[in-house]
């Protein structure tokens, strides 16, 4: 498998990073990921704005053209070859720091792997997610930073939960590695709009869900997840899987509902099309 680092393209098992990194030192770094679907690379254009508004917000100074971008990422796609679907990681580091504390010039990695999608199994069944009173540090930028995350995950599991909700005061923001929404009783289309990475595949939805209710982004309160016909959390490597509990309650009836398997549809005939090259790719 190969994988590049600062301009290279080598194999993966020979790629290296000083250990004076500030991503290694101090765990500063920004990062973004992004699909492929048979060797295309899903909504590319906006991955790598957002990768780039990270790392504007950690002052990592790195290319600005896309086409930079692009043209490494797709050449990476070629050089692998990975059949179906694959992931692409790209991580901006905080440099070679002398002090191992100041960021310099990041390193740059682009790194690709084989990915299976969840299937339609996990779908039928539902998450189940465990709350917990946590806000991220710098939360519209997409860093390495998952202490956190991976600090619960004794936890999220000794509660038989698949994943941990973030909250504080009572107002819930994401997931680790997703985005939250609801259902109201009005056939609202709730996502909170503050405190949280704002998701590429949040986006599509938003952009696709108009035809299945009034879409609104605002402040969601601990209590509304109660109140919700459904609830279902969206990103990259997942699509859209229904919740159907939360801290040992039940959403709803317990059962994917309408509007999420409607928009779950939706969003594979969109990167089907893509795939296909029927489908603007941005």
């Amino acid at each position: 498998m190969w994988t590049f680092v600062n301009d290279k393209f080598q194999p993966r098992e020979e790629a290296t990073l000083p250990i004076t990194d500030l991503a290694l030192q101090r765990g500063y770094a920004a990062f973004d990921y992004l699909r492929t679907v048979n060797g295309i690379p899903l909504f590319i254009e906006e991955y790598i704005e957002r990768l780039k508004n990270s790392a504007t917000a950690l002052r990592l100074v790195i290319p600005t053209e896309n086409e930079w971008w692009v043209s490494r990422i797709s050449t990476l796609i070629e050089k692998n070859k990975i059949p179906h679907s694959s992931g692409i990681r790209i991580t901006i580091t905080g440099g070679n720091a002398p002090d191992f504390y100041t960021p310099v010039a990041p390193n740059i990695v682009i790194d690709e792997h084989p990915l299976t999608m969840p299937g339609e199994a996990l779908f039928n069944k539902g998450l189940h997610l465990f709350t917990y009173d946590y806000q991220r540090d710098l939360p519209a930028v997409k860093s390495i930073n998952y202490l956190m995350a991976v600090w619960l995950q004794e936890a999220m599991k000794a509660a038989g939960a698949d994943d941990i909700l973030y909250q504080k005061n009572n107002i819930i923001s994401e997931l680790p590695r997703a985005n939250i929404f609801l259902i109201s009783d009005a056939n609202e289309i709730l996502t909170p709009d503050k405190n949280i990475l704002e998701g590429i595949t949040r986006k599509k939805i938003v952009e696709n869900a108009a035809s299945l209710g009034k879409v609104i982004k605002k402040p969601i309160t601990t209590d509304a997840l109660w109140q919700a016909k459904e609830i279902f959390i969206c990103s990259t490597t997942k699509r859209i899987l229904p919740v159907t509990t939360i801290d040992n309650r039940t959403i709803g009836d317990g059962q994917p509902g309408p509007i999420t398997k409607a928009l779950h549809e939706q969003f594979i005939i969109m990167e089907n099309e893509i795939a296909a090259g029927k489908f603007q790719n941005i």
